[in-house]
Formats: structure tokens, C-alpha cells, sequence
């Protein structure tokens, strides 16, 4: 499925998208990118508990917004968690150090390069695979298993993957299977 146009809007149609696809599959686990709790609150109103899903929100990192700052209050984190959801803030696979070196120094790096790279498919597809990775490495969801990654284009949720994440340490051995949705203009 493609959408006209990237962001929020497409966001309800992606989740419905990426949980027919999960139950096609037989896929259990989900990974949402979701700052604010938004997305992943959209997640929880499809009843995942009754489909026998788990899901995962990987926020930005604190301080992305600005220094000290966390885009997801505490009462939305409390909330998902409260309802299984398992969150994961943490520092971006494909920023961290190599973005502190470009922000200090010029110039690019080789994970900004990868980055780059994948945003030829849609910010979307590289949120994707970044939090599928990022998830993995915290041991949140299974190692060697096909996952659904929902991202999305600043807000909201406009792309979905069936992936096969690889550990930060064999990144290239990620595996993209499917592109279940994404904007065909970004």
C-alpha cells in the first residue's frame, strides 16, 4: 500500500495494515516508534492483548528535544507500561556518537551514511529498521524472528516493515522481508 502523502493521517490505516499482516504471518511481536505515546496508544485501542500481540514503543532518546528533555510524559510512559507495553528511550542505532562528531566537527559518518541511505526508501522505512535493531539489542523482542516495525515521517505512523532485525554488531545481517505500507512521496 502507498500512500499520496506522508504523516499522521495515514497513521490509523498503518496500524490496521500492520496487525492484518502480523495475524497473516503468524508474527507476535510489534515495534512502534511512538515519542509521545501517541502511535502506540493507537496500538492499544485495537485490542492487541485479545490478538495475542506484544508491542514495543522505542521513543527518541532524552535530550533529542532539547537538553534533559523527554518527549513522552510520565504518566503516558506509566500508562503503556501499565497496559504490557514494553518502552525502550534510549540512544539512537543510527545518530548517537557519529552524530555528536558531525554536529561538533562536519563532515559525515558512516552511520549517518547508512541512515541516509535507508531514508531513500522513506524516513519511514529507516525508523523501521533502526528501532527493530535498537529493540533487539535490549533483548525485548526475540532474536531471529520476523517482527512488524511501524514509523512514520515526524508524527504519527506511515509506514510498516516485516523485518528480521540483526544486533548493532551485525547490522547488515538485517533483513527487510516486506514493505507492508509507506508514502510514495516523502
Amino acid at each position: 500500500m502507498y500512500w499520496k502523502k506522508k504523516g499522521k493521517e495515514n497513521t490509523e490505516r498503518t496500524i490496521e495494515l500492520a496487525l492484518t499482516r502480523a495475524q497473516e504471518l503468524g508474527i507476535r511481536h510489534l515495534v512502534v516508534a511512538s515519542n509521545s505515546g501517541f502511535t502506540a496508544e493507537q496500538f492499544l485501542n485495537k485490542g492487541l492483548e485479545d490478538k495475542g500481540l506484544e508491542l514495543v514503543c522505542v521513543t527518541h532518546h532524552v535530550g533529542f528535544a532539547g537538553p534533559g528533555e523527554d518527549e513522552m510524559p510520565a504518566e503516558t510512559r506509566k500508562k503503556l507500561q501499565e497496559k504490557g507495553v514494553k518502552v525502550l528511550t534510549t540512544t539512537h542505532l543510527l545518530a548517537g556518537v557519529d552524530r555528536a562528531l558531525r554536529n561538533k566537527f562536519g563532515g559525515v559518518y558512516p552511520a549517518e551514511i547508512i541512515a541516509q541511505t535507508l531514508r531513500m526508501f522513506g524516513q519511514g522505512v529507516k525508523v523501521c529498521v533502526e528501532i527493530s535493531c535498537m529493540a533487539l539489542d535490549a533483548g525485548l523482542i526475540p532474536y531471529g524472528e520476523e517482527v512488524i516495525a511501524v514509523g512514520g515521517t515526524a508524527r504519527g505512523a506511515d509506514t510498516a516493515v516485516v523485518i528480521v532485525p540483526a544486533h548493532s554488531n551485525n547490522f547488515f545481517e538485517t533483513k527487510i522481508k516486506e514493505i507492508i505500507c509507506k508514502p510514495r512521496e516523502f
